[in-house]
C-alpha cells in the first residue's frame, strides 16, 4: 500500500513545475488512484508524453504497490482551457 501523500511527493519531484495536484484514492484500498496533475512541464507534451513522465516519476511503485492510476494531466495552458 501506498499513501497519497507519498504519491504527490513522487510526482512534484520527478516532474517539475507543477502548480496542481490532487491525488485520490478511488477504492480504499491504496493500490487503485487517480491524479490530476498540472505542471509547466506537460508543456509542448502529447498526452502519453506527459502520463510517461509521471510513470517515470513513480518508478518501483508502478510495479507493484500501484495497480492502477488514472491520469489527468495539464499544461497550465490546457488546464486554464478547462477551468474557462
Amino acid at each position: 500500500m501506498v499513501e497519497a501523500a507519498d504519491l504527490e511527493e513522487r510526482i512534484r519531484q520527478g516532474v517539475g513545475g507543477v502548480s496542481h495536484i490532487l491525488v485520490n484514492d478511488l477504492t480504499g484500498t491504496k493500490d487503485h488512484w487517480e491524479a490530476l496533475i498540472v505542471s509547466e512541464s506537460f508543456s509542448g507534451k502529447s498526452p502519453i508524453e506527459q502520463h510517461q513522465m509521471v510513470y517515470a516519476a513513480l518508478g518501483e511503485l508502478m510495479a507493484g504497490p500501484v495497480h492502477a492510476l488514472a491520469l489527468k494531466t495539464y499544461s497550465p495552458e490546457s488546464w486554464a482551457k478547462q477551468e474557462g
